[in-house]
């Protein structure tokens, strides 16, 4: 009876944890409808997810970059296959490495930030006092992050597939010795819009992901401060997990 009951408490913890999720979403998605939209918090965040963002991004993908043409040379050396390695560099981050790779960065710098600043706010009554002030807390607080981490995920992908590719440009041409006019003809000879658009919508939903999940931990969070901990380690975690299945499922729909 002990194992059932565990297993049963283990389910209903499940199933209420993820059933915020789509609460959440459908609040945001009712206010969205009508003003008051508040675009200069918007606006902030945008610069917060976005430009605070963009050191951690773009050094990320710059050596993912120069990783990935280091690694293509070492396998297609083998088979004289050189050639390829500007193909493969910029093919894996347009689809992959860059949506995928901004995505866990931006979850675990701005998802935690978002579930850290909303679970403060409400284990010290800070949401409920907006109530009291005739301010509804999901279009003043929830919206502008969820927005703001939707739109400028895309802008980030778009400058670190650009960082990333010259990376990979700079081992291939400095390091391993090849022909600068020729990696960049084999960069974009082989590449077709879809490669780039399909980034640009993983990156939307991954974006969309980050901000549901770390907003919605973060407002309903208890506990007090060990429940603000928690709540951050939940949303990081479910962020990134999110984020690869969704890459799984995007990926198979769009190009089988």
């Amino acid at each position: 009876m002990l194992i059932l009951q565990s297993i049963g408490a283990a389910t209903e913890r499940l199933a209420h944890a993820f059933g915020l999720y789509p609460l959440m979403m459908a609040k945001v998605l009712a206010r969205m409808r009508k003003p008051p939209w508040f675009f200069a918090l918007i606006i902030r965040q945008c610069e917060k997810v976005g430009v605070q963002s963009l050191p951690v991004a773009l050094l990320t993908a710059v050596f993912t970059g120069m990783v990935m043409a280091l690694q293509s040379w070492v396998a297609f050396h083998r088979f004289g296959a050189e050639s390829m390695i500007a193909t493969v560099v910029s093919l894996s981050i347009l689809r992959e490495l860059g949506p995928v790779l901004v995505g866990l960065m931006v979850a675990g710098r701005v998802g935690a930030s978002f579930a850290a600043e909303l679970g403060t706010m409400r284990v010290s009554e800070q949401i409920d006092a907006l109530w009291t002030l005739s301010t509804d807390p999901v279009r003043y607080l929830v919206m502008p992050r969820l927005i703001a981490v939707i739109v400028m995920m895309p802008l980030l992908v778009v400058l670190a597939d650009a960082v990333g590719m010259f990376g990979g440009y700079v081992i291939s041409v400095h390091v391993l010795d090849q022909n600068p006019h020729t990696y960049l003809r084999n960069s974009f000879e082989y590449l077709q819009l879809i490669d780039f658009y399909s980034g640009l919508l993983k990156a939307a939903v991954f974006g969309f992901i980050i901000g549901l999940v770390s907003c919605a931990e973060g407002y309903y969070c208890a506990g007090g401060a060990a429940g603000v901990g928690q709540a951050t380690t939940r949303a990081v975690v479910i962020s990134a997990m999110s984020i690869l299945i969704a890459d799984y499922i995007l990926t198979a729909w769009i190009f089988q």
